[in-house]
């Protein structure tokens, strides 16, 4: 029975994989492949109350990351109702091609390090189309982006669902997260730009699409405190964290609720029409709903097949094989710029328990340095590359020819660092 559900996973990850050709939502494939793995795991099992038991437990641990994402993307998406993030817009002034892409990518890395690398993505590609006109220029610009995206998001706790995740779990805490993993991060990002910076310079932009204002009825003093108030409060979840011992997502949602209340009160004497736009009750209806769904499936699929021991005998066949879990995060990813890193992570989790590797063990921030920033080797590796993809059409081929080489260059030069400095 356990090589059936390992093959019922595999083949559901191909599917979710193949999404553009088979043309199925992958949030629909993940929920289908979730519910039959435990109904198999239910009615195969020994004991059918045990198995109950564990699928409480584990929906208890999933209910918690799905709500802290919920909480994060309701602030974000309320932020950007607010032409909060056009603030950044106003401010690049550069004609030079080599000091755009400098700043915007360092700003990528530190912006996706508070907020997750999907929406900094968005908002990092919205802001780059007002800058670029050559489609070449564009798409290069953009994977240098992604690779930012996902190594910002990989040192801050908050920054990526597969640290989230980790986070959650009590595998690694704040302090040492961010201790171990910024340096070998931030040498991901900065190898690749240094090897490219010939190649721009001299070159010059000019804007292409004036600033305009999503919302004309919002001043730009609304706009930056707004800016201002919901990166604090996003900064706030950590330390609510280590004051209360509670877990994160009441911190994320505790931050949400003084958000909306912050909200309500600016807006109170506006009109209706407008008041209602700006309300965390029209911005909830904005999230992207199937991306939260495909969380849900994705991690109910991975607890079912730790439950009936598949993922602890993957565990034991890694440790076999390779004696060295350097070698074993490395490779893992590697396999996230083919398969999602959410359950890579999900099941590194759950085939290493934290009696084998203890808290902030280097085995976990080296998991989350990997998972984080492999997943850019490929244009489809991870949610930031996805959504450059569909933004702006890049060509899955092009983007193996110009940009996975060096993504793998900044990958390898950021586990050097992380060696060393271990």
């Amino acid at each position: 029975m356990m090589l059936i559900t390992t093959l019922l996973f595999v083949v559901g990850y191909m599917i979710i994989a193949l999404e553009h050709v088979v043309k199925i939502d992958k949030a629909a494939t993940a929920l289908f492949i979730g519910v039959l793995l435990w109904v198999i795991v239910a009615h195969t099992g020994v004991d059918f109350s045990e198995t109950l038991l564990k699928l409480k437990e584990h929906f208890e641990e999933i209910s918690e990351i799905l709500f802290f994402l919920l909480g994060a993307m309701t602030i974000v998406e309320l932020i950007d109702t607010h032409n909060g993030f056009e603030i950044i817009l106003r401010i690049l002034k550069t004609r030079s091609m080599l000091v755009l892409l400098w700043v915007l990518c360092i700003l990528t890395f530190f912006l996706s390090a508070v907020l997750d690398n999907l929406t900094t993505t968005i908002v990092m590609v919205a802001i780059l189309r007002k800058f670029l006109n050559n489609k070449a220029d564009l798409w290069y610009f953009a994977g240098f982006i992604v690779i930012a995206a996902n190594a910002g998001g990989a040192w801050s706790p908050i920054g990526d669902v597969t640290t989230i995740m980790l986070w959650n779990g009590g595998q690694v805490s704040t302090n040492t997260i961010i201790g171990e993993v910024f340096l070998p991060s931030l040498a991901c990002l900065l190898v690749p730009l240094l090897i490219v910076s010939y190649n721009f310079k001299g070159k010059t932009i000019e804007a292409i699409v004036p600033f305009t204002h999503k919302v004309q009825q919002i001043s730009p003093r609304e706009s930056n405190f707004i800016l201002l108030l919901g990166i604090g409060l996003l900064l706030m979840v950590p330390i609510f964290k280590a004051i209360t011992h509670l877990p994160p997502f009441l911190g994320m949602l505790f931050s949400l609720c003084l958000f909306w209340l912050i909200t309500e009160i600016l807006h109170k004497n506006k009109p209706i029409e407008l008041k209602h736009h700006l309300s965390v009750a029209a911005t909830v209806q904005k999230i992207d709903s199937p991306s939260i769904l495909f969380f849900l499936g994705i991690l109910l699929a991975v607890a079912a097949i730790e439950t009936n021991g598949s993922l602890a005998y993957m565990g034991s066949a890694l440790e076999n094989n390779f004696n060295d879990f350097h070698i074993t995060n490395t490779l893992l990813g590697l396999l996230s710029s083919l398969i999602d890193n959410v359950p890579l992570v999900a099941g590194a989790m759950g085939m290493y328990s934290i009696e084998t590797f203890p808290q902030n063990h280097e085995f976990w921030t080296f998991l989350a340095y990997c998972a984080g920033t492999g997943g850019s080797v490929l244009i489809i590796g991870s949610a930031a590359g996805v959504a450059a993809m569909g933004i702006l059409k890049i060509d899955f081929l092009w983007y193996l020819r110009r940009i996975a080489w060096l993504a793998l260059i900044g990958y390898f030069s950021g586990i050097l660092v992380f060696i060393l400095i271990n």
